[in-house]
This record gives C-alpha cells, sequence and structure tokens, in this order.
C-alpha cells in the first residue's frame, strides 16, 4: 500500500506536466500575406499592327501614339501619314478631329492628300521649272502645267522605312535623284512625338549630294467638330500678310497687305464669314488656297504660333506653331460632296481645312521670297506643332 502512495507521488509532476501541455493554447497558423494591388499596366506610348501591302507588294504598317490625357494619333508608314488624330473636347469625350480612310485602299486610290508628308516641294511650282547651277531643271507637271506637292509620285506615296521610339515615330525616305526631275539624293527624315501635354511636333531633316530645292510639310486636314462643314471654325493666323495668286494659284510676287480684305485673320473670325464674298482671290481659290506671311518665324528659336483654331461646338482649340515664314490656309475647296471616307461617310463640302507650315509657293522662281535651296553638306530643318486644347 505504502509503495503504491510512493509510486502515486512520484508520478505527480509527470503527470501535472503533461497535463500542463496538454491545456496549453494551441499556436494560431501564421497571418495571410497580404500583397500590394499591383499597379495598372503602363500605356502603350507606340504600339504597331500590319495595315496591309502596297500595289507592289511591299509591308504597309500603322503605328499610333498615346498619352496618358486620352489623345491618340495614327501614322503609317505610306506616305508617313497621319491616318488619325482623337481627342477630347469640351465634355471630356473623345473624337476624332481629322479627316482619313478605314484603311489603306483608301490612300493609294486618289484622294487629296488627307494627312501626308508632302514633298519634296509641298505647293506648287509654276510650270514645273526652275534653273540651278546653270541648268533648267523640268519637273513632272501634276496640276494643270504647273508641279503640286511633288507631282506625280510625291513622298505621300513612298514607302518609309519606320522606327518607333518610346514617345515617337521617326520615319526615313530616300528620293533618289531625278525623282519627279528633281536633282540628288535626298534622305529625309520626318519624326512624329506626342508628349502629355497633347502637343503633336513634327521635325523634319534632310540632306542632299547635290544642290536641290526642298519644302516640306503635313497636309492633314482638321475638323475639330468631328463632322459637317468648318464654316463656323474660328480661326486667328498672326499674319499681316499674303501672298495672292494668278490663275494657276501661283503667287504674283507681291506681298500684299490682309488689313481691308478677306484675307485679314488678325483677328479671329469664322471661317464662312467671308469665304463667299466676291473678291478675285476667292474666286480665284474657290475659297481660301492662299500662303500667308507670318510676322515671326522660328528663326532658330523653336516653333512659334502662328496660328489658332477655335470650334465653338466641341470647346476644342488647335493651336498650330511652326519654325517655317508660310502658312498654306485650305479650306477643302476640293471637297465637293462626293468623296467618300471614314466610316463609308461621304466628306460634305469644305468639311476640313488645312495649316500647311511651309515655305512660300513657287520660291524657287521667285528670288524674292525665302529661299528653298539646300545645298551640298548643309541640313534642312523645320519644326512644327500641333496643340489640342478645350475652351
Amino acid at each position: 500500500m505504502a509503495s503504491s502512495y510512493r509510486s502515486y507521488w512520484m508520478a505527480l509532476p509527470l503527470l501535472s506536466l503533461i497535463a500542463g501541455c496538454s491545456s496549453a493554447p494551441e499556436p494560431k497558423p501564421p497571418a495571410p500575406k497580404v500583397e500590394a494591388p499591383k499597379p495598372p499596366e503602363p500605356l502603350a506610348r507606340v504600339s504597331k499592327v500590319s495595315w496591309g501591302k502596297s500595289n507592289l507588294g511591299q509591308a504597309i504598317d500603322l503605328y499610333t501614339l498615346r498619352n496618358a490625357q486620352g489623345t491618340e494619333v495614327a501614322i503609317t508608314n505610306y506616305g508617313a501619314t497621319i491616318v488619325s488624330i482623337k481627342t477630347k473636347d469640351r465634355a471630356g469625350k473623345t473624337g476624332e478631329v481629322t479627316l482619313g480612310f478605314d484603311d489603306i485602299a483608301g490612300y493609294m486610290g486618289a484622294q487629296p492628300y488627307f494627312g501626308a508628308i508632302v514633298g519634296r516641294y509641298a505647293n506648287r511650282i509654276a510650270r514645273g521649272q526652275f534653273e540651278l547651277g546653270g541648268l533648267t531643271y523640268q519637273l513632272v507637271t501634276n496640276d494643270g502645267q504647273n508641279h503640286l506637292h511633288g507631282g506625280q509620285k510625291g513622298f505621300d506615296k513612298g514607302i518609309w522605312v519606320a522606327t518607333p521610339g518610346a514617345d515617337n515615330l521617326r520615319l526615313q525616305y530616300l528620293s533618289r535623284d531625278n525623282e519627279e526631275g528633281y536633282p540628288g539624293n535626298l534622305n529625309t527624315r520626318v519624326t512624329y512625338s506626342l508628349n502629355e501635354d497633347n502637343v503633336l511636333r513634327i521635325d523634319y531633316l534632310a540632306t542632299t549630294d547635290r544642290d536641290t530645292h526642298v519644302n516640306l510639310s503635313n497636309h492633314a486636314y482638321f475638323n475639330l467638330a468631328g463632322s459637317g462643314d468648318i464654316l463656323g471654325h474660328e480661326v486667328r493666323i498672326d499674319a499681316d500678310k499674303f501672298t495672292p495668286v494668278d490663275s494657276g494659284l501661283i503667287p504674283t510676287g507681291d506681298l500684299r497687305p490682309v488689313r481691308g480684305t478677306p484675307f485679314d485673320f488678325t483677328k479671329a473670325v469664322t471661317i464662312g464669314a467671308r469665304i463667299e464674298q466676291n473678291d478675285p482671290q476667292l474666286r480665284l481659290g474657290k475659297g481660301y488656297d492662299h500662303n500667308f506671311v507670318l510676322n515671326t518665324s522660328g528663326n532658330g528659336a523653336g516653333p512659334r504660333v502662328a496660328a489658332e483654331v477655335y470650334e465653338p461646338g466641341s470647346g476644342r482649340v488647335l493651336t498650330v506653331a511652326t519654325t517655317e515664314p508660310g502658312l498654306q490656309f485650305y479650306t477643302g475647296n476640293s471637297l465637293d460632296g462626293t468623296l467618300k471616307a471614314r466610316g463609308g461617310k461621304t466628306v460634305p463640302k469644305r468639311g476640313g481645312f488645312s495649316m500647311e507650315t511651309q515655305h512660300f509657293p513657287d520660291s524657287p522662281n521667285k528670288p524674292s521670297f525665302p529661299t528653298t535651296l539646300l545645298k551640298i553638306g548643309a541640313e534642312y530643318r523645320s519644326s512644327t506643332t500641333f496643340r489640342f486644347s478645350v475652351r
């Protein structure tokens, strides 16, 4: 009996230890790891899709530049052409503000240079001729007896080599010696860039191995309302003079004051306010199709504001700045309501306007105009910006 009691008391510490262990709280499982939410994928600044082939089987691509504000600019390597610009209106709704086509077939057909880079010489050269170095050069004539926008196969019909960057698209084109009658192999580079201030910038660079004439521009047609005609757009152009033209729309050589004429846009006025006036110059152009002599140009200091366009319905504003001395203001006078464009819709009469920053038309034959001569060893440089905002 004593032996049983002794065994019992000796076992108590062990029993207590076991009891203590069995009554201890079970360890809590580790808290689940909470991962921070992943940030949204960054917006692709430049994207690329295949857009078909040319008539000669060359690959044509479509590139889109985007910014965080919702502005999009689509460009194809066919003609270094702006296919589309989408930007917000006063209500924050994004919409199209240029004229164009849904596919490459529209651009390869007969059409009025929608969005294209035009060259080697933008605008007109009288009789398609100029003298240089004691020689007379005969260019292709494709506008009556005159040469227009580079001829039958200008830069607008070339396949450019495209190189996308982080926020830009660089396109290069080699215009070979005697192409459309021009002397020299001209290496041309055009760079489109889009920033977060909704500024689309176009930088031009060209070099040549023979003296030649160069005048490059972009021929985008804008409609800030997105549809209808452009007669209600309000336009201001910083130009006190313009270059009057003859019946072939070739400048006479004069620099005529705009004051007291329908060409006075020094203060904002709607396009439709005076376009139908019985003015000899308006009759010749069938509307506005004239070069304005800008009061200031960049002169190496960067683009300076040349024009501003405001569309009251949408609230959109287009501000044009350039290093060029001239601006061809064109009110889509050839748009007569028969051309079918984006969405299969017919473009109405005067459904778009162009602001072609440039040197003056027929400068090779007008020694008093700013020269367009590019010499061996020199560089042609030009910059233009289109800024989109709302009011």
